[in-house]
């Protein structure tokens, strides 16, 4: 295949000796060898070295150069090697988002030789217990520089420079059995993708030093490091968001402009709320997590801009393959990046001629591993067809084309969810642990809106509660796999007894909320309007609170963007703030008074208004005085051309002396 504009030396492979017709040749693609092999600690010292006085990071409290943040990092290396961690080691992160601490602590234990195990800071305690239980961390790096030692026995060895072989990162997935799944990412693998992706994006014009990176996206969440690193790869400056900033969706778009980002990478349902204007500074906007919408790509893609579309999960570090995108249909997930080998292929393994559909598998260097060994030998078995002893099998549906690959969809239940990737199976779980639930099934559901909600179908029976249920699974879940809970007589079935999915039923016009439906008037029954366009679901009660029947922090951005259009002061936090109908209804009403009260100046108490007048008779006596030297001048000038003999005078000294004191500089800083 010739080369394309996205990968210089992508070539289409074929089994068979020679090439034969393009519909004859199998869906086998690559790209040119990987990078030189190195680790993430080598990527960053080198860029060190290069741009010791350019910024790195800069959360809006502290601004740290790439000096100052390497020695931040030795400062921080040391005490966790003080605290006992060692090469090879796992150390837990928890640091609150948006700011430099966070990403310090992660390049301090990268440097100490461990790989890090990300959990967000906002997630439930039980979450983070389970995740750093699962991967056995040494150590826990908290907020405010503190390092909890666990009980699990680290590996013996002292702090030391990883090599390629060591992890670099272990990030939990959602698992099918209802327990997240560790995956563990190699520094050469690591290092692979930052290098693979340099040789990528603006090669006219590369990332450098002036560039601005927005970091918005949670640390657990395998994309963060591809934001990362997209800065301190090049001497970049890395720019945390405050979470409340990602959280207000629309409004994120002025914080772009305000802070000069030029380079995003984000998921689409967060770019569509943007104003294309705040992206204006922008020359590199790269999407993935989800399907990229058309309309989308035809807003945002315009001269001096960059525009990809990127695909990859977890388990093939980040990103496997992408696309440079026009405007023009269909969107595609891409080529190769360098390094990465893919194939399509139909339920016996085979590879698909060019043009066919199958399932997309995974090879290269970018192949990470399970921390399970039963599930990693499943999953990254040999793929015997093409000679690949390790190979990904991605459970997603594409279209082989010689231009690109075209995602298609999911083969199983696994779904993407404002791009965060989902087990129905976890979800599933927790919905069936619940008190008084006899059958549980999630599924995916689309608002009038285009939201998409995940909604946790339940069979009750006695015992059953659902502020109790709601509040469990809050303490239980991460925020996005809390589902809206939809109460149902019956599970429908498929003949091999499985749940089907499919038939569940939607929209939910009998949706169970807090209590019977009520008859809502004025802003409660607008609001209420809202709240169904953009969830997709009755609202029945004003004492119904909006993320328990299925808002998520994108719905709350969604509906934040439609309050407006009568509220404009209103804000995604009062969402957050006042959740239930009845107080954001108060609260938007609050702020229509509020923005149009008529503001009552009270007049100047009398002592205080003498006081001022008195104080103003200097200020007066200088300025008569000013007048009174300028007419003096005047005076001599005309009595001295003989045209107004009649004109006041005075002896150019005292003009002079009067000039210098009430004009000049020096002079008016002697009165002051």
């Amino acid at each position: 295949m010739a080369a394309t504009p996205e990968h210089g030396e992508t070539t289409l492979l074929h089994d068979a000796d020679g090439w034969a017709e393009e519909a004859d040749k199998s869906a086998r693609f690559s790209a040119g060898p990987a990078a030189p092999v190195r680790t993430l600690v080598d990527v960053f010292e080198a860029t060190v070295r290069a741009h010791p006085d350019e910024l790195a990071l800069d959360d809006g409290t502290a601004r740290l150069t790439y000096r100052a943040l390497a020695a931040e990092v030795e400062d921080r290396r040391r005490a966790l090697a003080a605290a006992g961690v060692g090469l090879g080691d796992r150390v837990g992160v928890r640091v609150p988002s948006g700011t430099n601490e966070l990403y310090a602590s992660i390049l301090a234990v990268l440097a100490a030789g461990a790989a890090y195990v990300p959990v967000d800071a906002e997630d439930p305690d039980e979450r983070a217990e389970l995740v750093f239980g699962e991967a056995g961390v040494r150590a826990v790096v908290g907020g405010g520089l503190r390092i909890d030692v666990t009980g699990h026995a680290g590996e013996g060895a002292p702090a030391g420079r990883p090599g390629p072989e060591h992890d670099a990162w272990i990030i939990f997935t959602s698992g099918s059995t209802g327990r997240p799944k560790g995956v563990a990412v190699s520094h050469r693998s690591a290092a692979a993708f930052v290098d693979a992706e340099a040789a990528l994006f603006l090669v006219d014009e590369p990332i450098g030093p002036g560039d601005r990176v927005m970091a918005g996206l949670s640390v657990a969440f395998d994309a963060s490091c591809e934001e990362m690193w997209l800065a301190w790869r090049y001497g970049a400056c890395l720019v945390p968001v405050p979470r409340s900033q990602v959280r207000s969706g629309a409004d994120l778009g002025p914080w772009l402009v305000e802070q000069e980002i030029t380079v995003v990478s984000t998921v689409p349902t967060l770019a569509a709320l943007w104003d294309p204007e705040t992206l204006a500074e922008v020359r590199l906007l790269i999407f993935g997590g989800e399907a990229c919408p058309p309309e989308l790509t035809q807003r945002l893609v315009t001269e001096g801009r960059e525009v990809w579309n990127t695909y990859g999960p977890t388990e093939a570090t980040v990103v496997a393959c992408a696309s440079l995108l026009t405007g023009a249909e269909p969107i595609r997930i891409g080529l190769p990046l360098n390094g990465w080998e893919l194939a399509v292929v139909d339920e016996s393994g085979e590879p698909v001629p060019m043009g066919g559909s199958g399932q997309l598998v995974i090879g290269g260097v970018g192949l990470a591993r399970y921390l399970d060994p039963e599930k990693d030998a499943e999953k990254y078995a040999p793929l015997e067809s093409l000679g690949w002893e390790r190979a990904y099998r991605s459970g997603d549906l594409v279209r082989a084309e010689p231009e690109g690959l075209v995602f298609l969809g999911r083969g199983d239940e696994q779904i993407k969810l404002g791009g965060r990737r989902i087990e129905l199976g976890e979800v599933d779980s927790a919905l069936q642990g619940l008190p008084g639930v006899a059958g549980a099934a999630a599924a995916v559901r689309t608002a009038r809106s285009g939201n998409q909600l995940l909604v946790g179908y339940l069979v009750t029976q006695e015992g059953w509660d659902r502020a109790a249920a709601v509040e469990r699974l809050r303490a239980e879940l991460p925020a996005a796999l809390v589902p809206l809970l939809a109460p149902v007589a019956e599970l429908p079935t498929r003949t091999s007894g499985k749940v089907d999915r499919n038939a569940l039923p939607w929209p939910l016009p009998d949706l169970e909320t807090t209590g019977p439906a009520e008859q809502l008037y004025g802003t409660e029954a607008w609001l209420a309007e809202q709240w169904s366009e953009t969830l997709g679901v009755a609202v029945t009660s004003a004492a119904d609170d909006f993320f328990a029947i299925g808002g998520s922090s994108l719905a709350a951005a969604q509906l934040t963007t439609r309050l407006r259009t009568r509220y404009p002061s209103a804000a995604v936090v009062d969402v957050y703030q006042q959740p239930t109908l009845r107080k954001l209804a108060r609260r938007l009403e609050r702020s229509v008074q509020d923005d149009g009260a008529v503001r009552t100046i009270p007049p100047v108490p009398f002592r205080v208004g003498l006081l001022q007048t008195v104080l103003l008779v200097p200020l007066f006596t200088i300025v008569g005085l000013r007048w009174t030297v300028a007419l003096l001048a005047l005076g001599n000038v005309l009595a001295w051309s003989g045209s107004a003999p009649w004109a006041p005078t005075a002896s150019w000294w005292l003009v002079a002396a009067g000039a210098a004191l009430l004009f000049s500089p020096p002079g008016r800083l002697a009165i002051a």
